[in-house]
């Protein structure tokens, strides 16, 4: 059987950088921090009292009110998002079409949180009648539901699910809606992450584990991964999509494409609940398995944006599998962390990544690592390698890998290339 091609038609994003592509996208480049203090609750007696919200969003201002009541945040972040990709696609313009070709696969690691708190940690006992509850308490919180409000808006009838696999779920997302178009199952997908746990329960819960940075005086420059003074990681939110589609579907109705996504990479470090392997076993195991869907070698690949965290563990060990496999192809691409300027999306972040590496083939540039002032004493970090720190690099990017990982030991890679008949 012969695999179809896979391509890029439209991106959405609702980040802590901007409200819309062109602007998080700008302020990546510019290198900017979407850290600041805690908005969404009061964190002064937080060890962390920082992260990376989206800012100036007002759900009202695009969901009405009736609707509004059925959404958690994260899915209101995700239907935001996905109504930008989706006109920026333009594929609801598209002639003839079959709608029950067109899938939606959007992931979340944690979901509702927010609403899970609510309903759950402080709901009001009656003595009479028991605990009441919100009727839309269940149907709010499952990670599964911004899929299908989407699919709902649009009354896309394909394949229809979420993924959760921690902080590589929207990764994962997208090999699924890239594996299941180019199988001849869909025509298109509506696909990517959306998260939102900027919230007691999730700031707490990551502050009990030591995860996060606790640099409260400085949040801008809290997230600073590869540098020896890293302290853990900045909790970010929000959401970012992506249209993927079929290549002949796409040039019948002259869509524009962006890149073409090429191939996917699935592990397991099979090592610890929240630690990545020492080795970087899984994340070698991860991006071997996305060449070789591709089709590829390391010296096909200019670009890597990197899971990065900014944590003591993980930074070194995605660099000692970088280095393990590309050998001294490692020394001829640019690898950056954006998550120094976004924070971490969780659920989202793959999503995210995927969205700046397709803007980096697209564009010729590479996003920064900022933040970067003192290396690390670690043997396994080689500080000769092109970590793109602190300014953006203009290059020609053929094709761009994006790593995303996450608590259980899930490892999900994508990579996208330049488009080329």
């Amino acid at each position: 059987m012969e695999l179809k091609r896979v391509v890029v038609t439209g991106l959405g994003a609702l980040t802590p950088l901007g409200n819309d592509v062109p602007t998080t996208w700008a302020a990546a480049i510019e290198g900017k921090s979407g850290a600041g203090p805690i908005t969404h609750f009061d964190a002064s007696k937080f060890k962390t009292q920082f992260a990376c919200e989206v800012k100036g969003f007002n759900a009202a201002d695009h969901i009405d009110r009736k609707k509004l009541r059925q959404l958690d945040l994260y899915a209101q972040y995700a239907l935001v998002a996905a109504r930008q990709a989706v006109q920026d696609s333009k594929l609801e313009e598209a002639p003839n079409l079959d709608r029950n070709r067109v899938g939606v696969i959007v992931a979340a690691g944690i979901g509702g949180l927010h609403t899970f708190e609510e309903e759950a940690g402080y709901y009001a006992l009656n003595e009479a009648n028991g605990p009441k509850y919100n009727p839309f308490f269940i149907p709010k919180m499952i990670a599964d539901i911004a899929s299908g409000h989407i699919s709902m808006e649009y009354e896309y009838h394909g394949p229809n699910y979420g993924v959760v696999s921690a902080c590589a779920s929207s990764n994962n997302a997208i090999i699924d809606a890239f594996n299941l178009i180019r199988l001849g199952k869909a025509d298109a997908f509506i696909t990517g992450g959306a998260e939102a746990a900027i919230f007691p329960a999730g700031v707490g819960g990551f502050n009990s584990m030591h995860a996060l940075s606790t640099r409260n005086d400085s949040p801008e420059t809290a997230s600073r991964p590869f540098s020896k003074s890293r302290d853990g990681f900045v909790m970010g939110e929000g959401s970012a999509i992506l249209i993927l589609e079929e290549l002949e579907h796409a040039k019948a109705r002259g869509a524009k494409i962006y890149a073409e996504v090429v191939g996917g990479g699935m592990s397991a470090d099979a090592y610890h609940l929240t630690a990545t392997h020492p080795e970087g076993l899984g994340a070698k195991l991860s991006m071997q398995a996305a060449l070789d869907d591709a089709g590829m070698t390391p010296d096909d690949i200019d670009y890597i944006n990197v899971h990065g965290t900014s944590t003591p563990v993980g930074d070194v060990s995605e660099i000692k599998a970088i280095t393990e496999l590309f050998g001294e192809a490692a020394y001829k691409l640019n690898i950056s962390s954006t998550k120094s300027m976004t924070g971490h999306l969780l659920g989202a972040t793959g999503a995210l990544e995927a969205l700046f590496s397709i803007k980096a083939v697209e564009e010729g540039i590479i996003p920064p690592t900022i933040n970067h002032e003192e290396g690390d004493d670690d043997e396994n970090i080689d500080y000769s390698l092109n970590f793109t720190f602190n300014k953006a690099q203009k290059r020609d990017v053929r094709a761009a890998l994006s790593n995303a990982f996450g608590f259980g030991g899930h490892n999900a890679t994508v990579i996208v290339k330049k488009y080329k008949e």
